[in-house]
Parts: C-alpha cells; structure tokens; sequence
C-alpha cells in the first residue's frame, strides 16, 4: 500500500493490532511497514514518531469505551457499566495500561471518557474535590487491577521452576499466605479474576454511597477544580 494511499486512521488502526499482538516494545516503523504493505518511512510520514503513534493509539482505544447515560440508567448503574467496560477494554488491549504509565496520553478519546465520568458522580451528588477523587478512585482500581492481573498472567507464562519454588518456600513460611494460596488451587483463574474485581467494584460503589449519605471520613469540599487539575485528577 503506497504512502499516498494510506491514511493517519488506517495507520492508528494497524498500529493498535500490532500492539494487541506485540505490546509496546514490539511496535516498530518496519513491523507497522510491512503489515500495511507500505515503506516504514510513510509510517513517519503519517504520524511522525513511535511515541506520537502510542498516543494516537491509546486515545483511539479509550473512544471504544461505551457510554451509559446515568440520568437513565442511574449513577451507580453507570458507574458500574463504566469500570466494566474499562477492565474489558484494557484487557482486550493489554498494552493500554503500561503505555499510559510511560506517555502523556491526552485527546478527544480520554477527554471524552474523563467527560462522562465526572457526569456519572456529579450526578451521584458529588461536588468540588469529592468529585475528583471519586473518579480518581474509580480509575485507579480499574487501571491497578489491570495491570496487576497483566503482571500476574506474564509470570503465570513464564513459570520458571526456579523462582516458583523459590515463592513456595518463601510462602510455606507465613500460615495465612499459605492458606490463602493453597484455597485458589482448583479454582478456575477467569473465574477467580471475575469474582476479585466484582468484589472490589461494589466495594468501592458501596464506599463511595455511603459518603454521600455522610457515614465516611470528613468530605474534601473547596471550590470546583479548575479545567486542568480536574484534567489531571483522573489520569493516572
């Protein structure tokens, strides 16, 4: 496919299936190149950079994330539609997690979603500070689960005998570690994934209603965030 053929969303789109496939260190101009059949110098052409590429990329995947109305559906119903849908984006891409830990990821795609979170807890009743901090909470059990289960299922593939008998010593010398560990023997891991992040939403859902209704800690209050750090509040 000739440079003059391709264009910036077809190249954001290959991009993102390599690194579906590859993560981010294994996108590259010449990988991106010989997928879209085309020079890795258009690739540079199109979008200017590999870094530049994450973040096109990054924000084209949060654009998947849909969107429930809580004036409709209910705050708590959105808000739990909302993380859902996060930890299945992310787990779809996998890559999305590590990505915006390392680039300033930011456009119409995480604006958007940023946009809709505020309107789910302001909506809830939230105001000022107390607002930023729940969507702050909600993203980051989203993100941190995420991101553990990507170090879990990374180490669950590499399984060097070595190191797992290493962890089996160091465990067998802590009762309650042990114990723990020994229950999750049969258990179906998607299953067990499922049930830890249910557990941990409703949690949070259950946390952050109860200090709407005053039962939690002293509230933050202040005025309304400005533009920026009410940007900054939900990144990670």
């Amino acid at each position: 496919m000739a440079r003059e053929r391709l264009n910036r969303d077809q190249v954001v789109e290959a991009a993102i299936e390599l690194l579906d496939d590859e993560g981010v260190d294994g996108l590259s101009m010449r990988r991106l190149g010989k997928r879209l059949n085309s020079a890795p110098t258009a690739m540079y052409w199109h979008i200017g950079s590999k870094e530049n590429l994450v973040v096109l990329a990054a924000d084209r995947v949060w654009g998947e994330i849909e969107l429930r109305d809580p004036a409709e559906a209910g705050w708590r119903a959105a808000a739990r539609a909302l993380m859902r849908d996060t930890y299945a984006t992310v787990e779809r891409h996998p890559w999305l997690v590590p990505a915006i830990s390392t680039h300033f990821v930011y456009g119409p795609g995480m604006a958007r979603f940023q946009n809709h979170s505020y309107g789910i807890y302001e909506a809830a009743g939230f105001q000022g500070r107390d607002l930023d901090w729940a969507v702050n909470t909600a993203f980051t059990f989203v993100a941190g689960t995420a991101l553990l289960d990507a170090t879990r299922a990374a180490a669950a593939r590499a399984k060097p005998s070595d190191v797992v008998q290493r962890a089996d010593e160091i465990v067998a010398q802590y009762p309650r570690l042990r114990e723990r560990m020994e229950s999750f023997g049969d258990a179906d891991p998607a299953e067990t994934l499922g049930q830890k992040f249910a557990f941990g939403l409703e949690t949070i859902l259950d946390g952050l209603e109860a200090r709407l209704r005053g039962e939690g800690a002293g509230s933050g209050g202040g005025a309304t965030a400005t533009a920026e750090s009410a940007s900054r509040a939900a990144l990670p």
